[in-house]
């Protein structure tokens, strides 16, 4: 254990807070820290990641629950400031605590669609918690229209999971079209195709206003089109949660800026996880603020004083039904060379894109039986060889 680590205040109680928490304890010398999570949600820790799954039912809602090991968990504890000098934080209550090192694992809060006129009180969901499922599940289970607001990751698997028998889905994408940060032309294509099949309609848009009084009605499009929903979902992406960080003079761009070994601009101040901006990158995925925590653990208990964070290659894995996406590294991009495997009557989509003789890149849609050869190239700059055909079968 580092000299003059005894406690550890973690700000935020998520899946990064977790994982840190249970290996910093797993590796530290019996009784040689104390850790403290502050979460400003009324439950413990649990996997964010499979909030939209648990809207299917698969995993039940108390299933999602994430062990922090011997941690303490002040549940319902928003930390609202933070004095890096005195080595201090002050929750919502008023009350103050004391840490020898504070690790910022703030997350990340939704981004809200810029709409005309007042948003209707009911009807209308965000889907970023565990109350917030609650509450969307129960509105879609009496809902016989929807309307899902954002194209990206969130959008598509909210609209697959709500659709069902006698429930009618629109999602609409906005102008840059279905997951264009990870999906080229083509895959959006397969992906659309998907959906349709599974009863949603997908419709480029903005949304510009919903509409209704005090319960939504309906959504108007840019074109002037009016869509009519009685339940509308806003999923229009993330971005990272940095008010404590940036009031207590922390370094902060899109997120906390962090150095290899996630230290803050402060002294005895570290961030993992969403809210977190290392080499200038927001991760904003499960995997890469696991890595984060597990670096910072092994540096904080002494295992591995000088481990450190290296460049993580984008990546993307979504499960919805029969919807399934995988993209790694430059997956939309054209480097100098792609190859594609497309099957339309099959639903299936395969693109490897490599830059000289250098995997970087690949998206999947349908069958994933290949995702670990192929994310395995993508992530370890395999040389191509041939045409990369074989890579892309399975072969």
């Amino acid at each position: 254990m580092s000299r003059g680590v005894r406690s550890v205040a973690v700000v935020g109680a998520g899946m990064a807070a977790a994982r840190f928490a249970s290996r910093l304890l797993a590796l530290a010398p019996p009784g040689g820290v104390e850790v403290t999570l502050y979460g400003a949600e009324p439950y413990g820790p649990y996997n964010r990641a499979l909030l939209v799954g648990a809207l299917r039912g698969r995993p039940a809602p108390g299933e999602l629950g994430l062990s922090a090991g011997r941690a303490t968990v002040r549940t319902g504890t928003e930390v609202v400031a933070v004095d890096a000098a005195a080595r201090t934080l002050r929750t919502a209550c008023g009350a103050t605590a004391a840490y020898d090192v504070l690790v910022l694992a703030t997350g990340s809060e939704p981004v809200l669609p810029e709409l005309r006129g007042p948003v209707p009180r009911a009807g209308v969901h965000l889907l970023r918690t565990l109350a917030d499922r609650g509450r969307l599940a129960a509105g879609a289970r009496v809902a016989r229209t929807v309307v899902v607001v954002g194209g990206g990751v969130l959008g598509v698997g909210v609209a697959r999971a709500l659709a069902r028998p006698g429930v009618e889905v629109h999602l609409v994408c906005g102008a840059s079209g279905l997951m264009a940060r990870h999906l080229d032309a083509g895959a959006a294509v397969a992906v659309r195709r998907t959906l349709t099949g599974a009863g949603v309609t997908v419709h480029a848009g903005p949304v510009v206003r919903l509409l209704g009084d005090e319960r939504v009605v309906g959504a108007e499009l840019a074109d002037g089109r009016c869509l009519d929903a009685r339940l509308a979902v806003l999923a229009c992406g993330v971005r990272p949660r940095v008010a404590p960080a940036r009031a207590a003079g922390l370094d902060v761009a899109d997120g906390v800026v962090v150095d290899d070994g996630l230290a803050t601009s402060a002294p005895g101040v570290y961030a993992i996880g969403d809210c977190a901006e290392h080499r200038g990158v927001v991760h904003g995925r499960a995997e890469a603020a696991w890595e984060q925590a597990d670096v910072l653990a092994a540096r904080l208990s002494g295992a591995d004083p000088e481990a450190v964070c290296g460049a993580s290659p984008p990546y993307l894995r979504l499960n919805a039904g029969e919807l399934e996406i995988a993209a790694f590294g430059d997956s939309a991009g054209e480097g100098t060379g792609v190859v594609v495997l497309a099957d339309a009557r099959g639903g299936t989509y395969r693109r490897l894109v490599w830059e000289g003789d250098v995997v970087v890149g690949a998206v999947l849609v349908g069958d994933l039986g290949m995702v670990g050869e192929v994310g395995d190239a993508v992530f370890g700059r395999e040389v191509v060889e041939g045409d990369g055909v074989r890579l892309l079968l399975g072969g």
